[in-house]
């Protein structure tokens, strides 16, 4: 294994390690993907500002998710009222952080294997505070910020009548 695929190898790993570690502190892990034609995500795809910013999925302990051992996420996540059968491949993941613990790990390590159908993105700034997602079981939820494609998605909690 050359040193570029055994460093890339590595750091996918952590990528994986952090992920869980956040979802299982937490309950939740956002995600920043970059765009490529490798990630895809339903009929929906990536959107024009997604395609040069990436795109933040929001995982939650209570999804039905896979993240096979060839490092790639299946998921089912919803985006506004439509569900999209999203398969994300870890190379892609350019930032795995919890706003909760103000916590981030972000990446540009490419190579020119992974880097070949787009250019690196870079990570979308993580907002000083996030609010709580109204998460339903079973659903993830998509942010972002521009395009008719986009659901505006409010992260505030309904509160509950007594």
């Amino acid at each position: 294994m050359s040193d570029n695929n055994n460093a890339m190898s590595k750091l996918n790993e952590l990528k994986k390690t952090i992920f869980y570690e956040l979802l299982n502190v937490m309950g939740r892990v956002f995600v920043i993907v970059r765009y490529s034609e490798d990630v895809q995500i339903g009929t929906r795809g990536f959107v024009n500002a997604e395609k040069e910013n990436g795109l933040v999925l929001v995982f939650n302990s209570k999804m039905n998710f896979t993240w096979s051992d060839d490092g790639l996420i299946s998921a089912r996540l919803v985006f506004g009222t439509k569900p999209e059968d999203c398969l994300i491949p870890i190379e892609h993941i350019i930032a795995v952080y919890s706003p909760e613990l103000q916590t981030q790990f972000v990446t540009t390590y490419t190579t020119e294997v992974n880097n070949s159908s787009a250019p690196p993105a870079e990570a979308a700034p993580v907002p000083e505070k996030q609010e709580e997602p109204g998460e339903k079981e079973g659903d993830g939820l998509a942010a972002a910020e521009s395009d008719n494609k986009i659901l505006k998605v409010d992260f505030s909690k309904k509160k509950k009548k007594k």
